[in-house]
């Protein structure tokens, strides 16, 4: 039989609906083992306050995971000062933090098949002092790889982003063909990898309205993304573009798709949180570990209220658990591509 996935989930803000979000899965039996990385004592202390009858128990690695109704199992992270629900504290950073090191140090020792993320508050954290880009730079530095790929995905659509969080000013200086080729590698191995598609078919977005129109209204199309597009295809990466992006979100182009690779944040992600938001995840491509984390932010406003929607968080564990259990099955051969990448 095999063995069952068992991911880490870390908590976010704690004063935000992270807490409560992780509360709520105890309301009902898991299929999937769930290990809440974060303070035991916020977790009591937000239980209490909602009403909630919660058996928190103690894990270590060796532990068997609750996932039965009404308990739930707790890593517990020390360096917590303030519990207070919607009102924030930098004091709290380094042990946010903290949360992030121990989950995703136990994925790359093997301790854990994943990790699964609450939302930070990125301000805060740089008011405490600390450099803190989000989720993402932070796990690519710690599991020290050179890129990394942010896709959001519904069970209908997944979009990744050449570029994330730029400017719009800076976006068409930052598509240089070395990007462009590493982001699209990551892209269709990872598909591999972590979903099983043997053969990916990833639609490109142009940058420019109207994919540039032939260089009447831009000239990336034709200087950078053209031609790096078709050195991939002759790894056998399977691309269709640069496509105009007002009309490549659409059934015609869809429907024979795997991913859509969107050449910028705000060109992409719109159509997609329209189309499933509170139902969507974000994934982290390019790394070593499966990391997936909610479409939506902290909530301050609903902390402490138990009215938050835990439908993103659901979604985050069950991609998660399925991708883990890929990775499990293209482990070998993943290493492999990635070390000739």
């Amino acid at each position: 039989m095999t063995e069952p996935v068992v991911l880490a989930l870390t908590a976010g803000e704690p004063a935000g609906i992270g807490p409560e979000l992780c509360l709520q899965l105890a309301t009902a039996a898991r299929e999937q083992g769930i290990v809440v990385v974060a303070s035991r004592a916020l977790l009591a202390d937000r239980a209490s306050m909602l009403g909630l009858d919660i058996s928190l128990h103690a894990w270590q690695p060796g532990d068997t995971v609750a996932c039965g109704a009404g308990e739930l199992s707790v890593l517990d992270i020390p360096g917590i000062v303030s519990l207070v629900a919607g009102r924030t504290d930098p004091a709290n950073s380094q042990y946010v933090l903290d949360t992030l090191t121990r989950a995703a140090d136990g994925c790359l020792e093997g301790v854990f098949d994943g990790m699964v993320t609450a939302p930070v508050h990125k301000g805060v954290i740089n008011e405490a002092g600390i450099a803190f880009s989000g989720h993402t730079e932070f796990l690519q530095e710690l599991c020290g790889v050179e890129r990394v790929v942010m896709m959001l995905a519904t069970e209908e659509l997944r979009v990744a982003l050449v570029t994330t969080h730029l400017p719009l000013k800076d976006v068409a200086a930052a598509i240089t063909p070395q990007r462009l080729t590493q982001v699209t590698r990551i892209l269709n191995q990872d598909l591999k990898t972590f979903f099983g598609i043997a053969r990916p078919r990833i639609l490109v977005a142009g940058l420019n309205p109207h994919a540039g129109e032939g260089g009447h209204l831009g000239r990336e199309e034709i200087e950078v993304i053209e031609p790096t597009l078709a050195q991939l295809r002759e790894e056998g990466i399977e691309l269709t573009g640069p496509l105009p992006a007002d009309t490549l979100f659409t059934p015609h182009w869809l429907e024979n798709a795997d991913a859509v690779l969107a050449m910028y944040h705000d060109q992409g992600l719109p159509v997609l949180k329209y189309q499933g938001f509170g139902r969507a995840v974000n994934i982290t491509l390019g790394l070593p570990i499966v990391r997936t984390s909610v479409d939506h932010g902290t909530a301050l406003d609903l902390a402490g209220t138990g009215t938050a929607d835990a439908g993103s968080l659901h979604t985050a564990i069950r991609v998660g658990a399925d991708m883990a259990r890929c990775l499990r099955e293209a482990r070998p051969s993943a290493a492999s591509d990635r070390q000739q990448d």
